[in-house]
């Protein structure tokens, strides 16, 4: 479940030689690279959401107690996680997040990776992101140290040498469901214990991208942003976001010319950390996003926070920061839909919904300067075709009623953290 490492040119190379499945073990290879090559290395881990709670655990892969040490080796190694990829997005389930009308977004959760144990409810908090978060404070309270302190990057995992991460462009998982009129029903992981854990190339996403700010395009200083988490995911789209916050930013600020310098000389960037804040004060946010040139307009713009209380108990909440269309939410703090032009058919879509670019600026209406914090943008785009619509449409094929013709395209930043 975990990505390679780059050395000290920047480099990506292939562990070849490890082939223990112990985070830990794998830590030790690491630091012991470092050791005799004088390069840097991290470790992405990736599908969480077929990880059946293992990857963010409560105890260690040998079963012992979590440690201060292994927090902090993990956050060493380990400043990223992938949210999303091509076998499911990991940000939430709807299980987790009763509340949030867009959790339910290309789920995969039967089973583990190679389809030999179901997925239960129970497992469900240790196989996603915005869940290891707030499990993140309540371990940093008992150990001292969080070791789910992670930024977002997105991938596709691909096993065909084609970045192809886009809806009309999906050239599938692997070589063998390449686009053709039977892909979407062929196997993807077939279960050798039961054929309900099976999954199949239909429940794939063409998901999805990483993205950085980095000080330059050159591997050193991409390796240094994504080392700092200064990086964010979308499931596939060129969506470009930025996010700053602070104590002092004003809605004037989204508009500045100089928006970038002014956030980092007042605040902090995705990835950041916010703490001890001044008497009175509450962090604002300020973010720009701007639509992929070649895709679809943005729905809008939310921040997802979430928190621990003085009690121990662990919360979280979605606000619409943003709302396209001049939408305004109504007394229940609802959005009404931004609408849907697909055209499932004919596997296409307008721009005549949405809007190309969306400006927030947002402060924390029920912050409390004693409670550990973090705050993540999510950015929605219109409906738009699924690859499964393009597919049926080129091959002139049915599929069953319950196939996926459509969604919402979206874009993760990674979080910042409040510590009081």
């Amino acid at each position: 479940m975990y990505k390679d490492g780059a050395n000290k040119a920047g480099r990506f190379v292939p562990f070849s030689s490890f082939d223990s499945a112990d985070p830990e073990d794998l830590w030790a290879y690491l630091a012991n690279y470092e050791a005799q090559t004088g390069g840097r290395v991290m470790a992405i881990p990736h599908n969480a959401n077929l990880s059946n709670g293992l990857m963010y655990d409560t105890k260690r892969l040998n079963g012992k107690r979590l440690t201060e040490e292994y927090a902090g080796t993990r956050m060493r190694f380990e400043p990223l996680l992938e949210i999303t990829q091509m076998k499911g997005d990991s940000e939430t389930h709807p299980k987790l997040s009763p509340d949030d009308e867009f959790a339910d977004f290309e789920q995969m959760d039967k089973s583990n990776l190679i389809g030999t144990a179901a997925m239960t409810d129970e497992m469900l908090p240790g196989s996603y992101a915005r869940s290891a978060m707030k499990r993140g404070f309540e371990l940093e309270k008992r150990l001292g140290t969080n070791p789910y302190k992670q930024g977002f990057i997105g991938s596709t995992d691909s096993h065909t040498s084609l970045a192809t991460a886009g809806e009309s462009n999906y050239f599938g998982k692997a070589s063998m469901i390449e686009p053709g009129p039977e892909r979407w029903e062929h196997v993807l992981i077939e279960s050798q214990t039961d054929p309900s854990l099976t999954s199949y190339a239909v429940e794939t996403s063409a998901s999805g991208l990483a993205a950085v700010w980095a000080e330059n395009n050159t591997r050193a200083a991409i390796f240094e942003a994504m080392e700092r988490r200064e990086a964010y995911a979308t499931t596939g789209p060129r969506i470009t976001v930025r996010v700053f916050g602070g104590w002092n930013f004003d809605a004037d600020d989204v508009y500045r010319a100089d928006f970038a310098s002014h956030g980092y000389a007042n605040g902090v960037p995705m990835g950041g950390d916010l703490s001890k804040a001044p008497k009175g004060g509450t962090p604002s946010f300020v973010v720009r996003t701007l639509r992929d040139p070649d895709g679809a307009n943005l729905d809008r713009v939310q921040m997802i926070k979430g928190w621990m209380d003085s009690s121990g108990n662990t919360h979280e909440m979605v606000f619409d920061m943003a709302l396209s269309d001049d939408r305004q939410a109504g007394p229940d703090g609802k959005a009404p839909p931004v609408g849907d032009t697909v055209d499932v058919g004919n596997a296409s879509y307008t721009n005549t919904i949405g809007d190309a670019l969306l400006f927030a600026h947002w402060t924390d209406p029920d912050f409390n300067a004693s409670e550990h914090a973090f705050y993540y943008v999510r950015v929605i785009e219109i409906p738009t075709p699924r690859w499964t619509a393009f597919d049926a449409k080129i091959f002139g094929i049915n599929m069953p009623d319950d196939v996926l013709m459509k969604l919402q395209e979206r874009a993760y930043t990674s979080p910042i953290w409040y510590t009081p």
